[in-house]
């Protein structure tokens, strides 16, 4: 019998390709594979910022408005310093009157600390000092405290406004609702 010469391609079996077949169709395999990870990255990222809209980011903040209290909780000669974690502000009464500070430091931010003992504001981050009365006398501080709105609500209580400053260099601490008269 006489042998046919078959190549080796042809003796392959019906489901083989050759092996260049065989390289092409794991590369493209793998590709598709790539670019469906891709495809579905990009996808999840749009899917991301499209649900951020629902859920903005909301800083909260203390009310600009609050009460403290009558008149009569405050005593003449002290700083009360009890609002100032809540709502930043420190209620000072002397004898002219009330009036409430804000707890920021003029400089550049910080929160200055009460000094009970030498009677005066001193920020802990570059040394500017103030006294009782808000006006900045020593440190890099270039003005003073600001000062709150503060009027008597129809109830008998303080009423304290931070929306409305006062700053002293404006002129504006002889302003009726810088302090209030008791």
């Amino acid at each position: 019998m006489q042998e046919k010469k078959v190549s080796k391609q042809a003796k392959a079996s019906v489901g083989e390709g050759t092996i260049k077949e065989k390289v092409q169709r794991r590369s493209f395999i793998s590709w598709l594979a790539v670019a469906w990870v891709a495809f579905a990255a990009a996808t999840g990222g749009f899917l991301t910022m499209i649900l951020r809209i629902f859920f903005p980011n909301v800083l909260f903040e203390p009310p600009q408005s609050f009460k403290i209290g009558p008149p009569e909780e405050y005593e003449i000669g002290l700083v009360d310093i009890r609002w100032q974690a809540k709502f930043g502000t420190w209620i000072i009464r002397d004898s002219e009157g009330i009036y409430a500070l804000s707890t920021v430091c003029t400089h550049l931010g910080c929160t200055p600390n009460w000094l009970e003992n030498e009677s005066k504001f001193k920020c802990p981050c570059h040394g500017s000092g103030f006294r009782k009365s808000g006006i900045n006398f020593e440190g890099p501080a270039p003005r003073p405290l600001e000062r709150y709105k503060i009027v008597m609500a129809d109830d008998g209580q303080i009423l304290i406004d931070k929306s409305k400053k006062f700053q002293y260099e404006k002129g504006q601490w002889s302003d009726p609702e810088a302090f209030l008269v008791v």
